[in-house]
């Protein structure tokens, strides 16, 4: 079991992925990955394309999510904060509700972004990424591809930092919930909440992280492609203290430009997923 490795953060063209379900479970095959799942931010409308693509294929698709949310800390201030969701009943009717408002959210969202491009000079010629858009969950990404494309930014980073970042011009906060209610609704649909890429968060405070593991937070993402190894040390000591599950993933994105995708690059062996299967809330 120890040469089996799984890919835990994955995103399709259901979010901001460049992917298809599809593709993105043949190219899990391409890489001998056991396991993957599907994590599109706010969406589960890839899952059931995956599970199809996967059959006979020895790949095991785990349903997902990757909820946007946010928390406040000891000191008040108010930190963005992503909750991963596996093994969710995906075809959970409350969920669907409440996923049907982000997606409504995001829409508007993506408008009101176009408008602050525009005030700052940044008209883009192609809107066509927009097209759809009700229909999948649109973020910021979407936009910086667009702006790399029509050469006003050189790369996503630049895209951020100049424009798309908080406090930045074209900056719009989306519609989230607490970090509390997003591991209320994965646990309302008998899945198991694990806080994402903490290293993003720079995560030093205990009290509120207590507060989410005694709310229902089962697990940790201590391997992320943007975790130093210094990082996944400390956030595997952190699971172990608060006796979560240490899972891992690429947060793969799929292929793009002159980047290959980075699937199956982080070796997250297969026992997260047997630790999964241990304490999820199936009956």
């Amino acid at each position: 079991m120890n040469d089996k490795y799984v890919d835990l953060h994955i995103h399709t063209s259901c979010s901001d992925g460049m992917f298809s379900p599809a593709e993105a479970v043949k190219y899990a095959k391409k890489m001998n990955l056991a396991a993957v799942s599907i994590t599109d931010h706010d969406s589960v409308d890839g899952i059931d394309e995956a599970l199809k693509a996967a059959e006979g294929l020895g790949v095991e698709i785990i349903p997902g999510i990757e909820l946007s949310s946010s928390t406040r800390d000891s000191d008040g201030q108010i930190t963005e904060m992503h909750i991963l969701g596996y093994f969710i009943d995906y075809k959970s009717e409350k969920l669907k509700e409440i996923l049907s408002v982000f997606r409504k959210t995001r829409l508007e969202r993506a408008y009101e972004i176009l408008s602050k491009l525009k005030e700052n000079g940044v008209v883009l010629k192609d809107e066509s990424f927009l097209e759809n858009a009700g229909k999948k969950s649109i973020g910021r990404l979407h936009f910086a591809k667009a702006m790399i494309n029509e050469g006003f930014v050189k790369s996503v980073q630049d895209a951020f930092q100049r424009y798309l970042a908080v406090n930045k011009p074209a900056y719009v906060p989306k519609h989230s919930m607490s970090a509390q209610e997003a591991v209320n609704l994965i646990s309302d649909a008998q899945g198991v909440a694990v806080m994402a890429h903490p290293y993003y968060v720079h995560y030093t405070d205990k009290t509120m992280f207590k507060s989410l593991v005694d709310g229902g937070l089962k697990g940790i993402e201590a391997w992320h492609s943007k975790h130093p190894e210094s990082a996944v040390k400390k956030f595997l000591a952190l699971a172990e203290e608060y006796n979560l599950i240490a899972t891992g993933g690429s947060d793969c994105h799929g292929e793009y430009k002159n980047e290959p995708p980075i699937m199956g690059r982080i070796k997250v062996p297969y026992s997260a997923v047997e630790k999964l299967k241990a304490v999820r809330n199936w009956e």
